[in-house]
Formats: structure tokens, sequence, C-alpha cells
């Protein structure tokens, strides 16, 4: 094509056939044909060219073609950037090999392999030594190990709420393999391969529901062959129905969780909620960090990706990692560390709850469990400090048990005490935020026992606010604060209708700017008084009760001035223009009678209001100028402001803009 030095060719994922420039020889019946890859015919038309090349996972070939690695991004740095999250490494080998020494032979097949080269001789003693791998992996009775560790710790992740999605993958060293596990799970869980559209419980939309195909829980991804026995060849499916299998394990709501898998979607298939891998085949190098990739996709609720080993893959992992992440070993933890920062998390939790006795929780009735999650969490918000310092400990509790909850080295007792932490936690966040983080994420029985707690105090109205779909309710009715007065717990209850207040000032905000930032700098007043209170009010009840009252103050003021638009023969949204309208007259001393400032807030209106009509204003100069030459035009026709003062401008103009961009 040309021979200028001036020309840059580059390649993504600069392998394969970027790096084919040898000759390859076929020898047929027919003769002798010689052929060659792309790179040699890319190569030789820009025989000048700087050829720059992007991989993941740079091979030999890679480098001889492109030469040495230039710049490098790490796996550490990915995660430093929140683009992935960390991988954790959990070892189950030694559970289910059955002879120990089967172990070093494991060892022998990945020390052949790393002698392999390209002549016949070798490829034949790799080909005999893979047979001889799969029939130790393949041993029946190996098979029936695995598949019983496999569903107790994948139903125990789905039970303690560790995983974002119940989305698993398993790797298996071969078909016949694949399909033999694939039977002995169905064996011990023959519901996984009933096909329903959804998991029960799943809400789906009305879109979700033409998009979601029903499908089996369990199901192999792989090609199929001629070859196949009648029953491997239909469970396979068509190239079609493998398209189909992908769209379905990519929907976080599909019922399609597991996928049985041996080379398919192990590179170049990005599923965000997986967060589970089972590895059971001999992988390495490359394809070994292409593979764990597959569980380091950002997702929300997702901290960390666990890949299990069945094999026995770690020192493989280690030396793929020195290849390719400069050493970045530190971003594949082992599972121990997941299990000691639980334990230390654990410790400092019972510290901190030393003075509070939740025995009840554990030992009492069901009634006096919910009142004892209730107390809990009035006993964490004692203090902000200590309420801040809980909810941060719990969370890194909350990580790590994600990752470690199927190990088997918690007793009983240290899964209650640590579901117990989570439950209080998940009503603090609801109280504050809206929403319960971990609520879906949590051992059923406390799930409940959560919900139940909530409905035991009398707050699941107020809760409802910050659900979506939730039916609206007016928060300023008699009945809705009946309900709040209903409240024992003081703490619980100043958070709540804090909650509430802030809910009803940022509605009013989005007509009425002014009036909604004035009445935000009372309560911030207000709650800054309460965190800030001194040690020796902490517990104290008349104060309190005082800070209660100041609440309810500034609630029955804002819903007073809710309706002062009444008052004034305007309507609500011109009441936000006669307010900032009369905030500037007072604030830049100037008088205007009170009669035209109400005629004037309702021409401001209508100004507004005749360009409202353009869904796209906000992204449209021309309507936001024509907006603003409107207004300069009204205010001066009505001698507004007497003086001239850019700030009048700009506070009005904002306000109209404010009150286009919530209609």
């Amino acid at each position: 094509l040309t021979d200028r030095t001036n020309v840059i060719c580059i390649s993504d994922e600069a392998h394969r056939s970027q790096t084919n420039l040898d000759q390859k020889v076929t020898v047929t019946e027919k003769g002798v044909t010689k052929t060659f890859g792309f790179a040699k015919y890319l190569h030789d038309s820009l025989p000048n060219a700087t050829y720059v090349g992007f991989t993941g996972t740079p091979i030999d070939a890679t480098i001889d073609v492109f030469g040495d690695i230039v710049d490098a991004y790490t796996m550490t740095e990915s995660v430093e950037d929140e683009i992935t999250v960390r991988i954790v490494y959990e070892g189950r080998a030694a559970k289910v090999l059955l002879n120990n020494h089967k172990l070093a032979e494991i060892e022998a097949y990945y020390a052949q392999c790393a002698e392999d080269g390209s002549n016949e001789n070798q490829i034949e003693e790799s080909k005999k030594a893979m047979s001889q791998m799969n029939a130790i992996i393949g041993d029946p009775k190996r098979l029936q190990a695995i598949t019983e560790d496999f569903v107790a710790h994948y139903e125990n992740r789905i039970a303690e709420g560790a995983t974002v999605r119940g989305k698993a993958m398993f790797v298996c060293s071969s078909r016949s393999i694949a399909f033999e596990l694939y039977k002995n799970i169905l064996v011990l869980r023959p519901e996984w391969g009933e096909v329903k559209i959804a998991a029960e419980g799943v809400v789906l939309s009305e879109k979700e529901q033409k998009e979601i195909k029903p499908m089996e829980r369990l199901k192999m991804v792989m090609t199929r062959g001629k070859d196949d026995e009648e029953d491997l060849y239909k469970l396979l499916g068509t190239k079609e129905d493998r398209k189909e299998f992908d769209r379905q394990f990519k929907n976080e709501k599909s019922n399609f969780k597991i996928a049985i898998v041996v080379d398919m979607w192990l590179t170049g298939f990005d599923v965000p909620f997986l967060d589970t891998m089972y590895i059971d085949k001999p992988v390495q190098r490359h394809n070994l960090i292409q593979t764990i990739s597959r569980v380091n996709r950002k997702f929300e609720g997702k901290n960390k990706g666990l890949v299990v080993d069945y094999i026995g893959i770690k020192k493989q992992l280690n030396l793929a990692l020195a290849q390719y992440g400069k050493g970045d070993t530190q971003n594949i933890e082992d599972i121990e560390q997941s299990i000691i920062v639980v334990k230390d998390q654990l410790d400092l939790l019972n510290k901190l709850f030393h003075k509070f006795d939740n025995t009840k929780y554990f030992n009492g009735t069901p009634v006096e469990q919910l009142k004892c999650l209730n107390e809990s969490a009035e006993f964490v918000q004692l203090t902000q400090e200590l309420e801040k310092r809980f909810m941060y400990i719990v969370k890194r509790l909350k990580s790590a048990y994600d990752i470690c909850s199927g190990s088997g080295v918690f007793t009983g007792q240290e899964r209650d005490v640590i579901h117990f932490y989570l439950a209080v936690r998940a009503i603090i966040y609801k109280l504050t935020k809206g929403v319960a983080p971990d609520a879906a994420q949590m051992n059923n029985k406390v799930r409940q026992m959560l919900q139940d707690a909530i409905e035991s105090e009398g707050v699941e109205e107020i809760f409802k606010l910050g659900d979506d779909g939730a039916t609206e309710v007016d928060i300023f009715s008699d009945d809705y604060m009946a309900k709040i007065d209903k409240i024992k717990l003081p703490n619980t209850k100043i958070k709540l209708l804090q909650k509430l207040l802030a809910k009803a000032i940022d509605d009013i905000k989005k007509v009425n700017k002014i009036t909604g930032i004035d009445f935000s700098k009372r309560m911030q007043f207000i709650v800054d008084k309460y965190n800030e209170r001194k040690e020796n009010d902490v517990l104290r009840s008349e104060v309190l009760e005082d800070f209660t009252d100041e609440i309810i103050d500034l609630y029955y003021a804002l819903k007073k001035e809710k309706d002062s638009f009444k008052d004034l023969g305007i309507d609500f949204e011109e009441k936000a223009f006669y307010d900032i309208l009369k905030t500037l007259a007072i604030k830049y001393d100037f008088a205007y009678p009170e009669d035209k400032l109400i005629h004037l807030a309702q021409e401001v209106k209508e100004v507004v209001d005749d360009k409202a009509k353009y869904t796209d204003w906000s992204k449209r100069e021309d309507i936001k100028s024509e907006l603003k030459m409107d207004l300069i035009i009204l205010l001066a026709e009505n001698d507004y402001p007497p003086i001239d003062r850019d700030e009048v401008y700009k506070e009005i103009f904002e306000q109209a803009e404010n009150f286009k961009k919530y209609r």
C-alpha cells in the first residue's frame, strides 16, 4: 500500500490474527498448501509502519511482533480507578480430590504444558497428558464430591444474600465432564432444570416480560457436535439458541443463573453482576487472566468477585499475574483475608455493643426479638459519632462476609450475630436514606424479621416515601402526623421527622426555590444542634423531646407556608414568584406596592408558562434567551426594580428556570 514511515497501525486485542506472520503448511491428498495469516499481509502492505498493539494479556508472539511493552495498566490500578472490583480466591481443591497425590499429578501436567511447543511429538505428548488429566478430573467419585460441594456452596451464598443477582459460571475441562456434572447437579436439584421466566418473588415490568424468555436455572453453554449423544445434542441447542442463552444470562432477572462452560464465554463476555466463578479446568497464562476477569466487572452492590478453585490453580494464578500484571498479586486476595476481616469487624462491633443487652434477639420470643432490633437501632443513634462508626464497620463486615460466607468456617452463632448487625444497619439506613441496601442481600429469616420490626414501630408508611412506585400520600395530613406520634423511640422518631421534613422541603424547593432554601437552613440549624448536643444530654429525654418539638414546629410552619398563597388570592406556583420578588425588594431595600407585586408575580408566571410548552427548553439556548428577554421587558414595563441591579434579574431568572425544570 505504501512505503511511508509516518504510518501508525493500531491493533486492538493484539494477538492471534495480529501476530500470525509465519507460513502455515498444510499437507493433503491433493498436495501441499502454503498460506499466511492476516498479519503477514498487513505487514507486507505497510512495511515501514509503526505497529501499536493493545491487549490485556500479551503472549510471546505479541511481544515478537509489536516489541516490548511501553505502558501497562494493572488490575490494581483498575480497581483504584473504580473500573473493576477486586478478585478473591477460594481454594476448595482439597475438599474434592479423593487422593492428595492427585494434586502432584496436576502440577506435573502444568509443568509439561509449560514445555509444549509446536512440533508433532510435543503436541502428541500434550494430548496424552490432557487425556490423563481428564481421567483424574472426570473421576465419578470426584465429580460427585464436586457436585455436592458446589450445590452447598452456591445455595449458601444465595441464602446468605452474598451474591448480587445469583449468577455463577462453572468452568469444566471437557464437554463430557461438563455433561456429567450437569446431570449430577440435576439429580440433587431437579428443580434447577425446570423452565421458568424468573425466580419466585421476582417482579417483572411489562417490558421485561417481553424480553425475558422462560429458561432453566442451570444450562450448559457450548457448541454441539454431530457425534454428541442425543440428549447432549438437544440440550446444547442451535446457534440461535446460544445467542438467546447469551441474552438471558446477561439479564439480571432471568431465571438462567448458572452457566456450565468449557471454552465459551471465557473471553470477551461481560456480565457485570456475575460475581462467582467455579473453576475445575487446568487453565494457565493469559487464558487464566481472561477467565477470572469475568467476575471483576463493576456493578452496584458488588464489592468483589469470587473465584472458587476446584483444581489447584493458585500457583498458575500467581505466575500469570507475575507475567501480565507486573507482579500485581495484591489485586487477588485469598479468602482467608476476608475471613480475618469479618472476625475483626465482629470484634469491633461486639465492643461497641458491650453496654447493650441484645440477648433477647437471640433467645427471646418473636416479639422480644423485634423489640430488641428496634432498640438496637435506637442505641446506635445515641450520637452521630457512634452511628457513623457503626455504619462504617458493618459495611466492611458485609463486604467481606459476602465473599467468605460459603467457606464453612463460621459457626451458626457467629452467623446469627453477623445478621443481627446487618439488620440493625438496614434499619438505620432506611431511617436516614429511605431504602435498606442490604435487605435484598440478607438471610431470609432476618429479612422477614427486619420487615416485621419496621412495621412493629409504626414507621412503615414513612419508609414508603423512599420506595419507587409508592402510593402518593399527603405528608401534611393529621393522620400522617398521628402515625409519627405513635413512635416511642426518641432518636428514631427524630430521624424519621428529619427525613419527612427534608422530603417536604425538597418538594417545595422544586417550585418555590427561595422558600425551600429558607426552610432548608432552618432545618439544618436544628439538625446540627441535635448532632452536636453535649454528652450529658445524649440520654436526657427532655432534651430529645425539645428537638422533636422543634422539628414538629418547623413541620407545621412549612405546612402553613404551603397554604399561604390562598390569603393572597393567587395559586401556589404564582406564590413562588411573589416570594422571590418580595425577598429581593427587602434584600436590596426598595419599596414596591403589594398589589403591583402580586400582579407582577402572576405575569411572570404567564411568561414562564409560555416557554414551558417546549419540552427541550433547557437544551435550547434560543428559548432560554427568549425567556430572559421577555422577563427583562416585563420587569421594565412594571418598573421593577426601580433601581438597576443585575443581581435582581439574575435571581428572578434562576427562579424561573427552577420553576420550569420541575414542571
